[in-house]
């Protein structure tokens, strides 16, 4: 009996293994392309689709194209949200895989300003709101898929697999521009080198596609399912109805991590280039911190389930609003090793440290029947305000402020403390947690 059930354990962990896998590699494909654009948009795309005799003026207009995406993802995320509560988890990722990554590789052959003048940035900013909307359901459907395939008490830790896709999502475009940029002229960049890390991004969708058209349903929705409650459920309705002080902690618990990454890994090269730096030790240091992240992810998910996810969270948002201000002030010395330092403080560590625990915090905060809307509100409302109006802002920040970081520390700082706030109003979902928290009540 006991060979059998260690049997049966084996075979659960070895499917909660895939399904983490399958979420994480299609969350790559799908972020690939917002951190490709965050990076040509600072290198190239001012110069190519939005030529400027003012600098200022091309890269601003490359950052504003950005932040559309962003705008597109509420919608995303209330459509796919309710196609993952009605029709399923595993439909919901299929589609917005391929919306994602198959714009990923058209803008990769698009003509450029210079080709067909101002049709050129209109296909874009299209193509960019196109991908808003289909992200706008991906991350709340592959980190839903885990949580519920994974076991209460390690749910932090298996959940958070999810997130290493985000990292994996901007480390492969980064690497690719930072070894194009070595081996090729910077004409022969803006001529079609700029190009090649798009139109590979296709290999990542293809093989993202595979894995997940290869697992199964999610078997939390399928019971649910059985019982036809999702026939008669208006998923956004009852969730605004009956959860509305929920989504509004939630999406202030979001706005600093995605405020932070966005800051730390494409913000950041805006702010080096308006100062002259040297670019090449900045995304040098944010390559070896996101690979490091890679690692720490998955131990910040696990201290999630021992700790509690509260405790993990809070932690690391109180890092990210102390230390803004040495951050740049590292940056500033252009001395690398400081560079690389404040890089590891600020992603690997604090940048982790909310990231990891909301895989499992917010599918634990509504019930399966309404659980993919209501993670689709916050994750992407809060995305918005987080790192897209910060994208849509940060150049004509830096402007105001003659490039000086004031003005983007004082952003991030405010953000920090409402999430501080948010997260300290949510309820404590860890199971680990709260039967430790109960037993202490009990024993007194």
């Amino acid at each position: 009996m006991s060979t059998l059930e260690t049997m049966e354990e084996k075979e659960k962990r070895n499917i909660i293994r895939r399904v983490a896998v399958a979420s994480s590699i299609g969350t790559a494909a799908e972020y690939y392309d917002f951190f490709a654009y965050g990076t040509a948009a600072v290198l190239f795309f001012g110069q190519l689709f939005f030529p400027s005799n003012d600098p200022f003026i091309s890269t601003l207009a490359a950052f504003a194209t950005y932040a559309v995406g962003f705008f597109a993802r509420p919608i995303g995320g209330i459509v796919f949200g309710h196609m993952g509560d009605k029709v399923g988890r595993k439909k919901a990722l299929v589609i917005t895989i391929l919306i994602v990554g198959l714009g990923t590789f058209v803008i990769g052959l698009l003509p450029t300003y210079a080709s067909i003048g101002w049709w050129a940035p209109v296909i874009l900013i299209l193509i960019r709101v196109l991908q808003g909307f289909g992200v706008g359901g991906e991350q709340a459907g592959a980190v839903l898929m885990t949580a519920e395939y994974s076991p209460p008490e390690k749910r932090g830790f298996f959940s958070s697999w999810v997130q290493i896709g985000a990292p994996l999502g901007f480390l492969l475009p980064s690497a690719l521009f930072a070894l194009l940029t070595s081996l090729l002229s910077e004409e022969q960049m803006l001529d079609f080198g700029w190009r090649i890390p798009f139109l590979l991004s296709l290999l990542l969708v293809i093989l993202g596609l595979f894995i997940r058209l290869r697992i199964d349903e999610s078997p939390v929705f399928e019971k649910i399912r059985q019982t036809k409650a999702v026939e008669s459920s208006m998923p956004l309705k009852d969730v605004m109805k009956n959860y509305p002080g929920i989504v509004a902690k939630g999406v202030g618990a979001k706005l600093i991590e995605a405020c932070s990454f966005a800051m730390f890994t494409v913000i950041v090269l805006a702010y080096v280039n308006v100062n002259q730096f040297n670019k090449s030790y900045v995304l040098d240091a944010i390559i070896v911190a996101v690979v490091i992240e890679i690692f720490t992810i998955p131990l910040m998910g696990a201290l999630s389930d021992k700790w509690g996810r509260k405790r993990v969270y809070i932690l690391g948002a109180l890092l990210q609003v102390i230390f803004i201000v040495p951050f740049f002030l590292m940056v500033n010395t252009q001395n690398y090793i400081l560079i690389q330092l404040a890089m590891i403080i600020v992603l690997p560590i604090g940048h982790a440290m909310c990231y990891a625990p909301q895989a499992s915090f917010f599918p634990e905060l509504f019930p399966t029947a309404i659980r993919c809307s209501g993670i689709a509100l916050i994750w992407q409302v809060g995305s918005l305000i987080g790192s897209g109006i910060l994208g849509l802002c940060a150049v004509k920040i830096l402007q105001m402020c003659s490039g000086h970081y004031s003005g983007l520390a004082l952003y991030v700082g405010t953000l920090g403390i409402l999430s501080v706030i948010g997260i300290a109003l949510l309820p404590e979902t860890a199971p680990n947690k709260i039967k430790k928290e109960y037993q202490q009540w009990v024993g007194k």
